[in-house]
């Protein structure tokens, strides 16, 4: 991957809880990155048994120009792990090595360790500052921004955790060298969801530069993160805390919950689960009449041409409604989906059993 020359910022307008996202090549090793950031004496590099080796030293070097002391948390890596029990351990940590609520940390990861730090956070002394230092396409894109955290529960994803914004993201297109294919082909599917919920110029430049993407043009990558960051800024400064807009940034997530829970966290991939469920909402959609066929065909060609699942595994059609029920948009026992009024144009609504039972026979195999 080639550097860039410079750093981009897109701004989140939350008023006192207001960030910045810093994007660019070689961030970690580039103090002005973290500059201006809340006081404290001591860092807490928050990481994973994957991640911690590659880039831990580096940020540890770049935070030592302005903490007394950085400490590091290293995890077990993956979505298994994105537990009660796994948080409970940044706990034990933060209280073992006696710091105060004068510390900051540093999620160095993808979107589980950023999640788990943010929720950390939250309640650690009753709340200390956070920086997300995503280290995956998908943490970049998405979990990063907007200050979603939480855990999973055997019976659902992502039901306990808090709102809880970052005082700065920084992602760093170096460390995305190190990224596996898979994880990179997984982050892909955040990046392509913005295009159909919210701006179809932009799934235009997705589909003429998915190769690129997939070859890590470093300038594609800049760009692709940059989009998807301005689009879900303005979103999420509209709609911090989910109460209605917000939500259209769960498309494909309703179906791809519930692939990722039947299966077992981990099986699949998030974005992988998201892919396959956006094929689903988009047929779901064409189903209601709010969304051609050939706009979902269109859809589907891209998240296959991306790598992506299009096909979701066979977990009985019971099974996937049962734990459809589970998700947070769901009122009442009724499911509720992110689908499209066009491409370009998203709305949470909901849709009979009969319908989206069919949506999950015609979709899995």
């Amino acid at each position: 991957m080639q550097a860039i020359a410079s750093h981009e910022r897109v701004a989140i307008d939350l008023g006192d809880r207001s960030y910045d996202i810093v994007i660019g090549a070689g961030l970690l090793d580039k103090p002005e990155a973290f500059e201006g950031l809340p006081q404290a004496s001591d860092a807490v590099i928050v990481t994973n048994e994957a991640v911690g080796p590659l880039y831990a030293q580096r940020l540890t070097t770049t935070l030592q120009t302005r903490y007394r002391h950085v400490h590091t948390v290293t995890l077990p890596d993956g979505e298994a792990y994105k537990t009660l029990s796994t948080l409970n351990s940044i706990f034990d940590a933060l209280l073992s090595q006696g710091v105060d609520r004068r510390t900051t940390l540093f999620a160095l990861g993808g979107g589980v360790v950023g999640d788990m730090t943010g929720f950390a956070a939250a309640c650690y002394m009753r709340g200390v500052p956070y920086v997300q230092v995503p280290t995956t396409l998908l943490a970049q894109v998405d979990s990063s921004v907007g200050g979603k955290t939480a855990v999973n529960h055997p019976l659902g994803k992502n039901m306990i955790g808090v709102f809880n914004q970052p005082v700065r993201v920084v992602a760093d297109l170096s460390t995305l060298e190190s990224l596996p294919q898979r994880e990179l082909i997984a982050g892909l599917a955040e990046v392509i969801k913005y295009g159909p919920i919210a701006d179809e110029a932009f799934l235009d430049w997705i589909e003429a530069h998915i190769h690129d993407l997939l070859g890590r043009d470093v300038n594609a990558l800049a760009y692709a993160i940059k989009r998807s960051c301005e689009i879900k800024a303005d979103v999420v400064g509209q709609d911090e805390r989910e109460s209605g807009l917000r939500a259209i940034l769960n498309f494909g997530h309703t179906f791809g919950h519930a692939i990722e829970a039947g299966l077992g966290y981990g099986r699949w991939l998030h974005g992988e689960a998201v892919g396959c469920g956006m094929v689903m909402a988009a047929d779901l959609s064409a189903s209601l009449g709010t969304l051609s066929p050939q706009a979902a065909q269109r859809l589907r060609n891209l998240v296959q041409r991306a790598g992506l699942p299009v096909v979701g595994p066979t977990l009985g059609t019971p099974r996937y409604l049962e734990l459809m029920r589970l998700d947070k948009k769901a009122h009442a026992g009724e499911i509720r989906f992110v689908l499209l009024d066009g491409l370009g144009s998203a709305v949470v609504r909901p849709a009979s059993d009969e319908l989206v039972a069919a949506v999950v026979e015609a979709n899995t195999a």
